[in-house]
């Protein structure tokens, strides 16, 4: 363990670490995984993940346990969703086997900057693909690398679980209809830092962004999906725009083993003077409660937490979730992949 560290105050931020792993599709095949010390990554200056944004990527944690064991959330469900986004912008899809073989490495490797367990904080795994295939021409590229890296994050929430206000703003779209939403490319987020930036400089800690067509429902919540309780259900933005989140998707399992109904479907910008519960959902914070939002458009204010705390549904999910990364709770659906 790695003693220099404040476990108890590290930000959601990048902090170096020993080693990060890397591997060249090249020839039409996979090559061996190299182990690197090196933070830096020399690329061809016509490399098409510079020019035509042939880049996608993932996140992941891992938690060491009160047993001391280290496991990794959902791994197997990262790797097919790597697979989806390079599909879908024409890239050389990682195979699972190695996907799992090199995180499981890469934390190995930097076992000593996993935080204890306890501190809130985890490790933070960040793995990224892109095009190095030397062109000009508006085209996949025939080569690509594959690097993970890895840094130890603090909890998301610095204030605690509480409540945050997030807003409406009409005038941005994250993406297009039929276009990237469904998957984990960086151009979506750089068009999402506009919007983003607006929404902190006026206090909010998100855009809820509609759909890109009609404008009329619920679509993403900044970086994050979007959840909310209406009549005691569980129910969530079904759109071709949006990200699958594996955080929402372990929300409604859970959601389903307590009994609620789970509802994945349109929901109307009206609907939200009669939910009681939201949250926006994610990797990072695992679920963020919502207090109020407001239509910076209309001027309405939709107010979900009456007394400033998260729901009660919200709460228990976060804690069911949080359990079973920490191995508090059995692992009753096989989501963790312990590192030996």
């Amino acid at each position: 363990m790695n003693q220099e560290i404040d476990w108890a105050n590290l930000s959601f931020g990048y902090m170096p670490t020993d080693y990060n792993v890397r591997c060249t599709y090249k020839d039409g095949k996979w090559g061996e995984i190299e182990v690197s010390q090196d933070p830096y990554i020399n690329v061809h200056i016509a490399a098409t993940g510079i020019h035509y944004g042939q880049e996608i990527f993932e996140g992941l944690k891992a938690f060491r346990g009160k047993d001391g064991k280290v496991r990794i959330f959902r791994l197997d469900e990262n790797a097919k969703r790597l697979q989806s986004s390079a599909r879908g912008i024409m890239m050389e899809p990682v195979p699972v086997e190695l996907f799992t073989e090199m995180v499981k490495k890469v934390v190995k490797l930097n076992e000593r900057f996993v935080p204890p367990y306890g501190s809130g904080a985890s490790l933070y795994i960040r793995p990224v693909e892109f095009g190095i295939s030397a062109q000009v021409g508006v085209k996949p590229a025939k080569e690509y690398v594959f690097i993970i890296f890895v840094t130890p994050v603090g909890p998301y929430f610095k204030t605690g679980f509480n409540p945050s206000n997030i807003c409406i703003m009409r005038k941005y779209d994250r993406v297009a209809p039929q276009g990237t939403g469904r998957w984990k490319v960086g151009g979506n987020y750089a068009a999402s830092l506009e919007a983003g930036e607006k929404a902190h400089e006026l206090g909010y800690s998100a855009v809820l962004y509609l759909d890109p067509k009609e404008k009329k429902y619920l679509d993403e919540c900044g970086p994050a999906n979007f959840f909310a309780i209406k009549d005691g259900k569980y129910i969530t933005p079904a759109s071709d725009s949006i990200l699958p989140s594996i955080t929402n998707k372990s929300l409604q399992q859970l959601a389903r083993d307590m009994g609620i109904e789970v509802e994945p479907r349109h929901i109307t910008v009206d609907e939200l003077a009669d939910i009681t519960e939201a949250a926006a959902c994610g990797t990072a914070a695992v679920a963020s409660p919502v207090g109020e939002i407001h239509d910076l458009d209309t001027g309405e204010k939709y107010v979900i937490s009456k007394d400033g705390k998260p729901g009660p549904i919200t709460t228990a999910l976060y804690n069911e979730l949080r359990a079973i990364q920490n191995g508090d709770v059995e692992d009753k659906h096989g989501w963790i992949t312990i590192v030996e």
